[in-house]
Parts: C-alpha cells; sequence; structure tokens
C-alpha cells in the first residue's frame, strides 16, 4: 500500500461533521480548511471514504501543492509530479480547476497548461510522443489561491450526494449530503422516533434510515477510482463484503415521512424501495395542519424537516400555517425536538423563543440556517 494525503471537500458549515466521519473510519486530519479536510491514508482508504462518508462532496487524491506566480514555473513544478503514480499510460484524462487572489487567474490557460505539463512527465515515462487516453477516467483538478497550487485527482466521479436511488425527484430537493448532516446534527439513532412532515422526495428519512441501519451510501454505486489500476479489485471486495455485513438489519426505530402532495409520497416510496430501507419508514398524505394542537402518544421524538420556504413557494400566508403548527406542536410535547434548515432569519420569532442551538449552512446555493430546539430530557 502507498502512503497517499487524502482531501475529502464539504459544503460550507459542514467541515466538522465530515471530520468526524474521516476520523470514525480510522484516518487522521492533517489539515482543516474552509471545504476541505486533508487525511494520511493509502489505497484502501480512498475504498472506503468513497463507501462511507455521508456528508463530503467529493473524495481527492492530493499530488502536489505548491507556489506558482508564472506559467513557465506553473510548467515545470506540475511536470515534476510523479503522474505516473496514478495515471497508467492509457489514462483518460482531463483538467479543471479555479483560481482566486492569485496571478495566474486565467482558469482556461492554467488547465492548458497543466494539461501540457501532464503530457510531457508521461509521454516521457512511457516513452511515447502521443497517448492514447481511451482507459479509466482520470479528473485532475486544481485549486489556485494566492499563488498557492493544489493539484488534485477526483476519485469520486459524480458527487458523492448521488446514492443512485432517487429514481424521481421533486421540485427542490435537498441534497443527500445536506439530508444526511441534517440526521447527524440531530443524533437520530436506535430506539428513537423521527418525523418528516415535508419528505418531498423522502431524502432526510431515508438517509436517517441509512444511517440507523449503518448502510454505507457509496455501497449502491461506482466511483471513477472504481476502474483505477492501481487500486487492486481484491480490496473493493473486502470493503464492500465488510459493508454489508456492517448492515443492522434489525435496528429498532420508527420514522414517518409525510407530505401535502400524493404524487411526492410516490416518488419518495420509489427511491426509499430503491435504497433498500421502504421496510422502515412509514409514508403517509398528510397536511402540517394536522400537527396542531395535537398531542402525541410517544413521549420522545423529533422533527427533521426542510419546509417549502419562500424562495420556493413564495406565500407568507402559508409558512405562517407551517410555523404556527409547529410551534403549536413543540408547545404542547416539550420532550419533543425540532430541527429545521430555511434561510427565513425570522423563524424563531415565529416559533415564540430562539432556538437552542443554530448553525449556518448553505442549502444548494441558498444560505440557510439549521434551527436545532432540544426536547426537555
Amino acid at each position: 500500500m502507498s502512503k497517499l494525503e487524502l482531501v475529502a471537500t464539504a459544503t460550507f458549515g459542514l467541515e466538522a461533521i465530515v471530520k468526524r466521519e474521516i476520523e470514525a473510519l480510522g484516518y487522521e486530519i492533517t489539515d482543516s480548511r474552509n471545504g476541505r479536510l486533508t487525511y494520511a491514508a493509502d489505497e484502501r482508504g480512498i475504498v472506503k471514504s468513497n463507501l462511507w462518508l455521508r456528508c463530503a462532496d467529493r473524495v481527492y487524491v492530493k499530488m502536489a501543492e505548491f507556489k506558482a506566480t508564472t506559467f513557465e514555473e506553473l510548467f515545470e513544478k506540475t511536470a515534476a509530479v510523479e503522474w505516473e503514480s496514478f495515471l497508467p499510460v492509457d489514462a483518460h484524462f482531463s483538467v479543471i480547476g479555479t483560481s482566486a487572489w492569485s496571478k495566474l487567474h486565467s482558469v482556461p490557460a492554467c488547465q492548458s497548461i497543466i494539461e501540457k505539463a501532464i503530457v510531457k512527465r508521461l509521454g516521457e515515462f512511457y516513452h511515447l510522443e502521443w497517448l492514447p487516453k481511451n482507459g479509466p477516467v482520470y479528473t485532475v483538478r486544481f485549486m489556485f489561491q494566492k499563488d498557492e497550487c493544489l493539484l488534485m485527482i477526483d476519485s469520486s466521479g459524480r458527487g458523492l450526494h448521488d446514492r443512485e436511488y432517487r429514481v424521481k425527484s421533486v421540485p427542490a430537493p435537498i441534497k443527500e449530503t445536506m439530508a444526511a448532516a441534517l440526521v447527524s446534527l440531530s443524533f437520530f439513532k436506535e430506539g428513537r422516533f423521527m418525523v418528516d412532515p415535508f419528505t418531498g422526495s423522502g431524502t432526510i428519512p431515508i438517509e436517517a434510515a441509512m444511517m440507523v441501519r449503518n448502510q454505507a451510501p457509496g455501497l449502491a454505486r461506482k466511483f471513477d477510482c472504481t476502474y483505477w489500476k492501481n487500486i487492486d479489485e481484491s480490496i473493493w471486495k473486502e470493503e464492500k463484503s465488510a459493508a454489508y455485513a456492517a448492515i443492522k438489519q434489525d435496528a429498532e426505530f420508527r420514522i414517518v415521512a409525510s407530505d401535502i402532495d400524493p404524487r411526492a409520497i410516490k416518488i419518495a416510496q420509489r427511491n426509499a424501495e430503491e435504497a433498500g430501507v421502504d421496510d422502515c419508514i412509514e409514508f403517509k398524505v398528510e397536511d402540517i395542519n394536522k400537527y396542531k394542537n395535537f398531542k402525541a402518544p410517544d413521549e420522545k421524538g423529533m422533527f427533521i424537516c426542510n419546509p417549502p420556504y419562500g424562495q420556493r413557494i413564495g406565500d407568507k400566508e402559508a409558512l405562517g400555517v407551517i410555523y404556527s403548527s409547529l410551534k403549536s406542536f413543540i408547545e404542547l410535547n416539550p420532550t419533543w425536538s425540532l430541527f429545521l434548515i430555511s434561510p427565513d432569519k425570522d423563524f424563531e420569532k415565529a416559533m415564540g423563543r430562539e432556538a437552542d442551538r443554530r448553525r449556518k449552512l448553505f442549502n444548494g446555493d441558498i444560505e440557510a440556517c439549521y434551527y436545532q430546539y432540544y426536547g426537555t430530557k
């Protein structure tokens, strides 16, 4: 096994959760910055990270990091990297990236220089004037910031939010990685009762069920690194077998997923079937009004929800009904907790009290807050 540095990227506000997930896999964080975490691992770590990280966006292999203020310097330092350690002779590679606050601010120019340097390095190593580029996919990503260039190879391919269970969707769905983060922050676990009254395509309940059952989120899909020649096939077999063995089918918990839209409930049920957790989620067509003045028979439970806020419905009266129902329920059921993501800065005012905790997050490109109201013990 080779000693590698991996980089997991994360949506702003989720770095601490991703850090916890990486450490749970047994890896040590060596650097943490806004939106990315670097950790020491090996080829098996690439596999485990893609299979198990629920809240990270992607997993990269770090190839180099250096300062460059001229294109000549960028070319020479890129060509000095041992690309042959990952890229085979037929690697189908491309270069993408970003640049901010750097002298080399032209992204297309940086792309061209980096690609030429890699071609030169591989051509000399494999003794070829022309590279076939008809093999496995490798996406080289560069990040220029304040003249510092970070070079990485994307091991994930499609973002880790794509679990491949979302057969159909509804307008403005929440990403699977964000839904998993909301569940993680709520500390939903075995023996608990959870309700999502605005379930939409069912993402939050599905992620909650997968988490409590310890079902690896990447188990049903393939990644770019699935086809990499330097990761032995036996590693994939071993790690997938271990992941299947780790699933707790007998985990006891209760999840109710409801929505006012019958079509949404059908979509959510279909997605849950694809995810393999339809047997442990109760789907209902229900209006949020049901919870107003409602005394729950269960002593303890929690709402985890992503309500249809203003940017999506543009109806303040409807929002008032939602807030009123939630406030009424929480007041009548003080042992219940409420976890809700919304960009509405007046939400706490509508609830009549400040949240016990709040966390700034980005739901897609919308700045939001995760309001957390804890039930009494």
